[in-house]
């Protein structure tokens, strides 16, 4: 169990290394073809576990962190804040959504078993082709339908873990002095232009059933889409041996969510052929100075949620080329801090 606090300040995890992460509301893709990346909605509310003790299982009790309300075969993607370099990992159910390996403590290269922030700015499901990954969505265990089912053969985790390492202090020294220097040529080269924003209006929303209360929550894997999980050109020994922080976060489904918060939960999820019709923006992101990981076996066995639960029947059109937006290269805060636990 690490020492250092994170925390949540207006739904932002704070992990220590001055890493931050927002879990973004977003458009379920189609499970056939590979798509633009979807555009954010807003963010998912968190709330401490420590908070509501009285109202939430033993087990989730046990483990500590954060709860977040979810939508049965609601999409996901985490967005990465910081600025300075940090390797995070994320566990879907214990499992790596990076290497489709076990949940580990220490950081490895081969497979590559973390992101780089900031040089990561988002991940949007788990790695599972070259250039691509298939999206994060919401799945009660007991089916089969997760990551953490189909790569392990039990749905014992379920939630999100992340871990934060910070680099060590030669490393650190180093990037330091990289800075500076990167600082003194752009004053020299004049200002830049600010980038625009990424955050996009949407629609009202359409109805969507909620996952059966008491029913625990994973991540299974949804439809691809066009995104490099970049490989890290640093060596594992410019990383600290141990993470700096990590936190457990629990996938609730919104009666939960009420039930134990006393909150009402977000609305449903939006209608994706009601934003496209609108005229919206999805994005693509392509960092040509990256190397893409490969993904690993296990990861790309994986099979999309729509086995398990059904056909996809919401409707679908394809954003038109103009709707498309490329987009270029991409500190602790207040608040309380979060109870970690076994796990």
């Amino acid at each position: 169990m690490s020492g250092a606090a994170v925390r949540i300040d207006e739904d932002t995890l704070h992990l220590p290394g001055g890493v931050g992460v927002r879990f973004m509301r977003t458009l379920r893709l189609p499970e056939t073809g590979t798509h633009p990346l979807p555009p954010g909605l807003g963010t998912f509310p968190l709330r401490r576990v420590a908070d509501h003790a009285d109202r939430v299982p033993e087990e989730m009790r046990r483990r500590g962190g954060v709860l977040l309300p979810v939508y049965l075969r609601e999409a996901m993607w985490l967005r990465f804040l910081g600025t300075r370099p940090a390797a995070v990992q994320v566990g879907a159910g214990k499992v790596c959504a990076v290497s489709g390996e076990p949940w580990s403590g220490r950081l490895a290269g081969d497979p590559q078993n973390y992101v780089v922030v900031p040089r990561q700015p988002w991940l949007d499901g788990v790695n599972s082709g070259a250039g691509t990954v298939r999206q994060f969505v919401a799945v009660p265990l007991g089916l089969g339908a997760t990551v953490e089912g189909q790569v392990t053969g039990e749905e014992v985790w379920g939630g999100v873990q992340l871990q934060s390492f910070p680099l060590g202090a030669a490393a650190l020294e180093r990037w330091r002095e990289e800075e500076r220097r990167a600082v003194l040529r752009r004053t020299a080269a004049g200002p830049l232009a600010a980038p625009g924003a990424l955050a996009a209006g949407a629609p009202p929303p359409a109805p969507s059933a909620p996952a059966p209360r008491g029913a625990a929550m994973g991540l299974g894997a949804g439809g691809s889409m066009r995104q490099e999980v970049y490989r890290d050109p640093r060596p594992l020994s410019d990383w600290a041996p141990r993470p700096a922080g990590r936190v457990f976060v629990h996938l609730v489904t919104p009666p939960q969510w009420r039930h134990i918060t006393g909150e009402a939960p977000p609305p449903s999820p939006v209608d994706r052929a009601a934003y496209t019709a609108a005229g919206l923006p999805w994005y693509d992101y392509f960092d040509e100075d990256a190397d893409a990981l490969s993904p690993t076996d296990a990861l790309a066995a994986v099979r999309p949620v729509g086995d398990w639960l059904g056909e996809d029947h919401e409707p679908w059109q394809q954003p038109s080329p103009g709707q498309v937006t490329p987009l270029g290269d991409a500190t602790d805060a207040p608040g309380g801090a979060v109870q970690d636990g076994d796990w």
